[in-house]
């Protein structure tokens, strides 16, 4: 069951949800949008190697903006830093962003019960496309959960994204063993 946007705000006077900074006009009848932060990154080679750690360049977006070009992956992240302590939370893109040709993630639109970040989005466009920090770039829809939770994510050892950022952070696959 999708949350309405009455039900998301009792879970935010709860204390279930947190969303920061919270602006009542970003709250759709069963969403809430998410911004474009300040920062976007590159992996610094061009062939990635999943068992290695591979580095990122981090840099500002410009104020007259920055064009994305199409077969780059571009690491963007969410203005907003969000806390979802007893709901599945879904990031999908706006229909706006879809419209130009953004995708703004490849397959991490889920988040975990007890995720409490900003959003590492993995950015990716059909053509060139001039894009700009706080623009609306996504939504967060927020599931019900069924049952109890064992272990909320950011209580788990073996965690990979809890340490707090506002800058997109890189794959941490060469972290699992395989």
């Amino acid at each position: 069951m999708i949350l309405s946007d009455k039900r998301i705000l009792e879970e935010i006077e709860a204390g279930n949800i947190l969303i920061e900074p919270f602006t009542r006009e970003n709250l759709g009848t069963n969403s809430y949008d998410v911004h474009l932060g300040r920062y976007l990154a590159n992996y610094t080679s061009r062939v990635l190697d999943a068992r290695e750690h591979n580095k990122i360049e981090t840099f500002e977006i410009p104020s007259d903006g920055f064009v994305l070009q199409p077969n780059t992956l571009y690491l963007g992240v969410t203005a907003e830093y969000t806390e979802t302590h007893k709901h599945v939370p879904f990031l999908e893109g706006k229909s706006s962003t879809g419209r130009l040709g953004i995708d703004i993630h490849a397959t991490a639109g889920k988040g975990d019960v007890g995720f409490c970040n900003t959003w590492t989005l993995e950015i990716s466009c059909a053509q060139p496309v001039r894009i700009y920090a706080g623009m609306p770039i996504g939504q967060l829809i927020y599931f019900a959960v069924e049952g109890e939770i064992d272990t909320l994510y950011n209580s788990k050892k073996n965690a990979k994204y809890n340490a707090r950022s506002v800058k997109p952070v890189e794959s941490m696959m060469w972290k699992n063993k395989f």
